[in-house]
Protein backbone atom coordinates (compact mmCIF):
# COMPACT_ATOMS: atom_id res chain seq x y z
CA UNK A 1 0.00 0.00 0.00
CA UNK A 2 1.35 3.34 -1.16
CA UNK A 3 1.07 6.63 0.24
CA UNK A 4 -1.36 8.61 -2.03
CA UNK A 5 0.10 11.43 -4.36
CA UNK A 6 -1.10 14.24 -2.38
CA UNK A 7 -0.20 13.23 0.64
CA UNK A 8 3.30 12.50 -0.31
CA UNK A 9 3.48 15.94 -1.62
CA UNK A 10 3.13 17.90 1.23
CA UNK A 11 5.51 15.13 4.18
CA UNK A 12 8.58 17.25 5.36
CA UNK A 13 10.59 16.85 8.46
CA UNK A 14 10.07 20.11 11.22
CA UNK A 15 11.88 18.90 14.14
CA UNK A 16 15.14 17.76 14.84
CA UNK A 17 15.86 13.93 15.69
CA UNK A 18 15.98 13.41 19.78
CA UNK A 19 17.88 10.08 20.47
CA UNK A 20 19.17 8.71 23.38
CA UNK A 21 20.31 5.45 25.74
CA UNK A 22 17.84 5.75 27.85
CA UNK A 23 18.72 3.29 30.53
CA UNK A 24 21.49 0.53 31.10
CA UNK A 25 21.44 -2.09 33.67
CA UNK A 26 22.19 -5.55 34.71
CA UNK A 27 19.40 -7.06 32.75
CA UNK A 28 18.87 -4.83 30.04
CA UNK A 29 18.96 -1.51 28.62
CA UNK A 30 16.54 0.78 26.65
CA UNK A 31 16.97 3.00 23.65
CA UNK A 32 14.28 5.89 22.29
CA UNK A 33 14.59 8.38 19.08
CA UNK A 34 11.76 10.90 18.60
CA UNK A 35 10.92 13.72 16.02
CA UNK A 36 8.00 15.44 14.89
CA UNK A 37 7.43 15.40 10.79
CA UNK A 38 4.74 17.18 9.05
CA UNK A 39 2.58 14.31 8.01
CA UNK A 40 -0.62 13.28 9.46
CA UNK A 41 -0.60 10.30 11.87
CA UNK A 42 -2.39 8.40 9.03
CA UNK A 43 0.53 9.18 6.63
CA UNK A 44 2.85 8.17 9.41
CA UNK A 45 1.06 5.28 10.21
CA UNK A 46 1.06 4.10 6.45
CA UNK A 47 4.78 4.68 6.02
CA UNK A 48 5.46 2.88 9.32
CA UNK A 49 3.41 -0.44 8.61
CA UNK A 50 3.21 -0.65 4.72
CA UNK A 51 6.39 0.62 2.96
CA UNK A 52 9.19 -0.92 5.29
CA UNK A 53 11.21 -1.77 2.45
CA UNK A 54 11.68 1.95 2.06
CA UNK A 55 13.20 3.00 5.07
CA UNK A 56 14.41 0.20 6.72
CA UNK A 57 17.76 -0.30 5.97
CA UNK A 58 18.62 -3.36 3.97
CA UNK A 59 22.35 -3.70 5.84
CA UNK A 60 19.84 -4.49 8.57
CA UNK A 61 18.38 -7.39 7.58
CA UNK A 62 19.51 -10.78 7.22
CA UNK A 63 18.37 -10.78 3.12
CA UNK A 64 20.57 -7.99 2.38
CA UNK A 65 17.46 -6.62 0.77
CA UNK A 66 14.53 -4.52 2.15
CA UNK A 67 11.79 -5.56 -0.12
CA UNK A 68 11.72 -8.80 1.70
CA UNK A 69 10.66 -7.23 4.79
CA UNK A 70 7.20 -7.11 5.57
CA UNK A 71 4.68 -6.61 7.86
CA UNK A 72 1.58 -8.08 8.79
CA UNK A 73 -0.28 -4.76 10.52
CA UNK A 74 -2.74 -7.23 13.10
CA UNK A 75 -2.69 -8.08 16.22
CA UNK A 76 -0.22 -11.09 16.67
CA UNK A 77 1.10 -10.07 13.01
CA UNK A 78 4.77 -10.43 12.04
CA UNK A 79 7.73 -8.04 11.34
CA UNK A 80 8.96 -10.99 9.14
CA UNK A 81 11.72 -11.02 5.74
CA UNK A 82 11.20 -13.67 3.11
CA UNK A 83 15.03 -15.40 2.51
CA UNK A 84 14.95 -15.86 -1.30
CA UNK A 85 17.91 -17.35 -1.93
CA UNK A 86 17.38 -20.57 0.85
CA UNK A 87 13.44 -20.32 0.53
CA UNK A 88 13.68 -19.79 4.05
CA UNK A 89 12.16 -16.75 6.83
CA UNK A 90 12.46 -15.06 9.87
CA UNK A 91 10.09 -13.26 12.49
CA UNK A 92 12.33 -10.63 13.22
CA UNK A 93 9.34 -9.33 15.92
CA UNK A 94 5.28 -10.09 16.51
CA UNK A 95 3.24 -7.15 17.41
CA UNK A 96 1.46 -7.82 20.94
CA UNK A 97 -0.36 -3.90 21.02
CA UNK A 98 -1.77 -2.72 17.49
CA UNK A 99 -3.44 0.75 17.94
CA UNK A 100 -4.25 2.08 14.47
CA UNK A 101 -2.38 5.54 13.30
CA UNK A 102 -1.02 5.30 17.22
CA UNK A 103 0.97 3.12 18.62
CA UNK A 104 2.20 -0.72 18.01
CA UNK A 105 4.17 -2.61 20.13
CA UNK A 106 6.23 -5.64 19.40
CA UNK A 107 8.27 -7.87 20.48
CA UNK A 108 11.16 -9.81 19.55
CA UNK A 109 15.32 -10.02 19.26
CA UNK A 110 16.14 -8.24 16.02
CA UNK A 111 19.33 -9.05 14.20
CA UNK A 112 22.39 -10.35 15.86
CA UNK A 113 20.19 -10.39 19.01
CA UNK A 114 18.36 -13.22 18.70
CA UNK A 115 21.37 -15.51 18.97
CA UNK A 116 22.10 -13.92 22.49
CA UNK A 117 20.05 -14.69 25.65
CA UNK A 118 17.87 -11.43 25.61
CA UNK A 119 14.71 -10.21 24.36
CA UNK A 120 13.22 -6.98 23.53
CA UNK A 121 9.78 -5.32 23.11
CA UNK A 122 10.01 -2.05 20.29
CA UNK A 123 7.22 0.06 20.74
CA UNK A 124 6.39 2.33 17.58
CA UNK A 125 3.96 5.88 18.60
CA UNK A 126 2.61 8.67 16.90
CA UNK A 127 1.14 11.53 18.66
CA UNK A 128 -0.66 14.25 16.81
CA UNK A 129 0.84 17.51 17.05
CA UNK A 130 0.20 20.89 15.30
CA UNK A 131 1.11 20.46 12.05
CA UNK A 132 1.81 17.26 11.87
CA UNK A 133 3.04 14.45 14.25
CA UNK A 134 5.47 13.35 16.45
CA UNK A 135 7.12 9.60 16.09
CA UNK A 136 8.78 7.89 18.12
CA UNK A 137 10.81 4.47 18.73
CA UNK A 138 11.48 3.03 21.76
CA UNK A 139 13.45 -0.86 21.53
CA UNK A 140 13.96 -1.79 25.71
CA UNK A 141 15.88 -5.07 25.23
CA UNK A 142 16.22 -7.50 28.28
CA UNK A 143 18.13 -10.64 29.84
CA UNK A 144 21.33 -11.99 30.77
CA UNK A 145 24.41 -11.22 29.01
CA UNK A 146 28.09 -11.81 29.92
CA UNK A 147 30.47 -8.95 30.43
CA UNK A 148 27.20 -6.45 30.42
CA UNK A 149 25.20 -4.09 27.70
CA UNK A 150 27.02 -1.10 28.23
CA UNK A 151 28.89 -2.06 25.05
CA UNK A 152 25.45 -3.34 23.28
CA UNK A 153 23.42 -0.47 24.34
CA UNK A 154 25.16 2.39 21.71
CA UNK A 155 25.47 -0.06 18.71
CA UNK A 156 21.94 -1.21 19.33
CA UNK A 157 20.92 2.93 19.56
CA UNK A 158 23.04 4.10 16.49
CA UNK A 159 20.99 0.71 14.40
CA UNK A 160 17.60 1.60 15.43
CA UNK A 161 18.15 5.21 15.22
CA UNK A 162 19.01 5.15 11.32
CA UNK A 163 15.95 3.04 10.67
CA UNK A 164 14.31 6.04 12.88
CA UNK A 165 16.08 8.66 10.64
CA UNK A 166 15.26 6.69 7.43
CA UNK A 167 11.58 6.82 8.31
CA UNK A 168 11.59 10.75 9.00
CA UNK A 169 13.49 11.10 5.52
CA UNK A 170 11.11 9.37 3.55
CA UNK A 171 8.53 10.83 5.05
CA UNK A 172 10.35 14.32 4.26
CA UNK A 173 11.40 13.17 0.90
CA UNK A 174 7.72 11.90 -0.25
Amino acid sequence: MRLPTLMACVLMTSAPLHAEVVEVADGGFAVRHSTTVAATPEAVWQAMMYRIEDWWHPDHSWSADASNLYIDARLGGCFCERLPASGGAVEHLRIVFFEPERTVRLNGALGPLVDLSVDGRMTWRIDPVEDGSTVTFTYRVFGVMEGGFEGLAPVVDSVIGQQHQRLANLLQDS
